[in-house]
C-alpha cells in the first residue's frame, strides 16, 4: 500500500467563544473569544502531518485566501490541492464552549459549498494509498456530486477508502439510509458514539459495529473520554480506554483520532497499535483549544 493519504474536506477559521457564564438574552456576557484555523478536512490533514504522514488535502476556499492557505498547509508538511472560489470566502464555523468542554456549533461553510467535480481530478488519486473523506462534504449537492465521483475513481483503482460522518446535525437532518446510500461501499468508517447510534438505530454497543460492518469492512467507534473500539460483521474486536487528562476544547479531538489511526495504519502497524495511536491523538488534542496540533 502507498503511504500517502488523500483527504477531502472543509476548510474553516473557527471563531472559539468561551463564555463566562451562561448567554444572557439581550445582554452582556464577558467570554475569551480566540481565531483558530479549522474545518474537519484541515483538522485531518494537519493532524496527519504532525503525525509524518505523506499526506495531501484537496479542498476549496475564497480566491483570495489561496495562497495564504496554501502557505500554511505547507508549513505544516501538507500538500494543498486547494481550489479558489471567486464569489464565496472561506469558510466560518463560530464554536460555543460550555465549562465541560463540550462545543455547540454555527456553520458558514462558505466556498467549501462549491466544491466540484473539476476540484476533484482523478490524478489527486496518482500514489495513494487511502482516501479520507469528511462527511461534511456529503451534505451539499455539488460537494456530494464531486466526491462520488472521486470515489468512484477510488473503486476503480482499488484505493481503499475511509469515511468521518463528522456532523451529527446533518446526518439526522438527511437521515441514516440517505447518508449511507450516498457514500456508498468503504473500506473504514469512523464513527462517534451519537453517529453509530443514529446510522444503525441500535443502542447496543456490539450490534452497532456489527450492523456497521455489514456496510463498511472495518468500522472504528469513536468513545470519547471511554477510548475507542474496532471491530466490522462479527462485532467488537478490540477495545482500548482513553488516558485521564483535563478536557479543555473537544474540538478536533475525532479529526485527531482518525489522522493517528490513519498514519498507523499507512506505517504498516497492526490495528491495535492503530487504535493505541489513534486514542493518542484524540487525548492530546482535547488539552487545548482548538482543533489543530500546537
Amino acid at each position: 500500500m502507498s503511504k500517502r493519504v488523500l483527504v477531502v474536506g472543509d476548510v474553516m477559521t473557527d471563531i472559539i467563544v468561551r463564555p463566562e457564564g451562561p448567554i444572557v438574552p439581550g445582554s452582556d456576557r464577558r467570554a475569551e473569544i480566540r481565531n483558530r484555523p479549522g474545518g474537519s478536512g484541515a483538522n485531518q490533514a494537519v493532524w496527519l502531518g504532525a503525525a509524518g504522514a505523506d499526506v495531501l488535502f484537496a479542498a476549496r476556499v475564497g480566491a483570495g485566501e489561496r495562497a495564504m492557505y496554501e502557505n500554511y498547509f505547507r508549513g505544516l508538511n501538507v500538500v494543498p490541492a486547494l481550489a479558489g472560489d471567486p464569489i464565496l470566502p472561506s469558510g466560518v464555523l463560530v464554536t460555543l464552549l460550555d465549562p465541560s468542554g463540550e462545543r455547540s456549533f454555527l456553520t458558514d461553510r462558505g466556498a467549501n459549498l462549491n466544491l466540484g467535480v473539476d476540484d476533484l481530478p482523478e490524478s489527486l488519486l496518482d500514489g495513494v494509498g487511502l482516501v479520507l473523506v469528511s462527511g461534511y462534504s456529503f451534505f451539499a449537492t455539488g460537494p456530494r456530486h464531486a466526491v462520488q465521483e472521486l470515489l468512484r475513481a477510488a473503486r476503480r483503482r482499488n484505493v481503499p477508502v475511509a469515511i468521518d460522518p463528522a456532523s451529527i446535525g446533518f446526518l439526522d437532518e438527511v437521515g441514516p439510509q440517505v447518508f449511507l446510500d450516498w457514500v456508498g461501499p468503504a473500506q473504514w468508517l469512523f464513527a462517534n458514539e451519537s453517529e453509530a447510534d443514529l446510522l444503525t438505530g441500535e443502542a447496543d454497543f456490539d450490534l452497532q459495529m456489527r450492523k456497521l460492518g455489514e456496510r463498511f469492512d472495518h468500522v472504528v467507534i469513536k468513545r470519547g473520554r471511554f477510548g475507542a473500539a474496532l471491530g466490522g460483521r462479527q462485532g467488537v474486536s478490540h477495545s482500548q480506554p482513553a488516558p485521564l487528562v483535563k478536557v479543555v476544547d473537544t474540538t478536533g479531538a475525532g479529526d485527531a483520532f482518525a489522522a493517528g489511526f490513519v498514519a498507523a495504519l499507512l506505517r504498516g502497524e497492526d490495528h491495535v497499535a492503530c487504535l493505541a495511536a489513534g486514542i493518542t491523538g484524540g487525548a492530546k488534542a482535547v488539552q487545548f483549544v482548538g482543533g489543530q496540533p500546537q
